[in-house]
């Protein structure tokens, strides 16, 4: 066993990968993301150290791994965690919690505040009563660690050959001239967001002005894709900004990364423009499809994504860890 090793008394092994020639053994169990692994490996988006498995002889019970944008990065994600089904439920549970926390305890430092929890899941989940009963023991394993669900958002994919529509002419747009230039604009975004996260940001005590430069620098700044793609709505006569796009590619997928209207001239249909300027931006570019995400409860903007034409593919459930600590007693 390797130093981070764990041993109990009823054989049950806790236990990092020695190294990427044990991706065979992480993947006994399954999830949507197995085929990103072996690249993750390689670009250094996660690490043996962070890919742990529970063992009991050579049967995987559950698995986990962190994840980071860039090697030599901090874990900023944990984004898989897998229960065996074949386990009965109390076990699966008792074995889930036992790996979360002892994984927890090697790969994050003490003190600091754990990595967000994503999952994604069938749009139908809450119907399919196997799936359902699947992944609420999942849930209650992360509650009873102390983690509580933020959001629940939809996936949402536009596919080539779906009709895109003709500009209306309402709008011009530019291209987004520097850092100061988009920040500006998504500072009064920030104001009423409907965005889960966004409203994290703002509840932990950040300014609107610091919650935007902060999901910049996270996120916009990391992207190799042309800035040239990321554009600025604006009325052609005055030229006064309306609103923004950020069409971009991520490491899997080009996405429409973000999309706002300025408050005072939102309810106008404009959405709609704004929208279907980054999709044929991106659409231009021969992509085999284009991802993006919004909030389950964001109603009017899953709205326009249904309206150009993307469909809800998964759902996506994130879990967070207020403060540092250990699992509830």
């Amino acid at each position: 066993m390797t130093a981070s090793s764990t041993s109990t008394a009823d054989g049950l092994i806790l236990r990092p990968l020695s190294g990427p020639e044990e991706l065979d053994l992480f993947c006994r169990l399954s999830y949507v993301l197995d085929h990103e692994l072996e690249d993750d490996l390689a670009t250094g988006r996660r690490t043996p150290a962070w890919m742990w498995v529970a063992l009991r002889g050579d049967r995987v019970l559950a698995r986990l791994s962190w994840w980071t944008k860039k090697e030599g990065g901090e874990p900023l994600l944990l984004d898989f965690f897998d229960l065996d089904p074949g386990l009965p439920e109390q076990e699966r549970a008792e074995v889930g919690l036992r790996l979360l926390e002892t994984a927890t305890a090697a790969v994050v430092p003490a003190g600091t505040a754990r990595p967000e929890f994503n999952r994604f899941m069938p749009p139908d989940w809450r119907e399919v009563p196997e799936t359902r009963a699947g992944l609420e023991t999942l849930f209650g394993v992360l509650e009873a660690s102390g983690a509580r669900p933020l959001v629940e958002r939809l996936r949402l994919e536009w596919r080539p050959g779906t009709p895109l529509p003709e500009p209306k002419g309402r709008l011009e747009f530019r291209p987004v001239r520097d850092r100061e230039d988009l920040v500006a604009l998504m500072t009064p975004v920030m104001e009423g967001t409907l965005d889960a996260h966004g409203q994290a940001d703002l509840g932990s005590g950040m300014s609107t002005r610091e919650a935007a430069e902060q999901h910049y620098d996270d996120e916009f700044a990391h992207y190799t894709s042309p800035r040239e793609w990321w554009q600025v709505a604006q009325l052609p006569e005055t030229g006064e900004p309306v609103g923004f796009v950020v069409p971009a590619r991520n490491n899997y997928n080009h996405t429409i990364a973000y999309i706002g209207v300025l408050p005072t001239h939102r309810g106008k249909g404009h959405i709609d423009d704004i929208l279907a300027e980054g999709t044929r931006i991106l659409a231009g570019q021969d992509v085999p499809r284009i991802r993006a995400a919004t909030d389950l409860g964001n109603v009017p903007m899953a709205k326009a994504f249904a309206r150009a034409g993307y469909v809800n593919f998964e759902r996506q459930i994130d879990f967070v860890w207020d403060t540092p600590g250990a699992a509830r007693s």
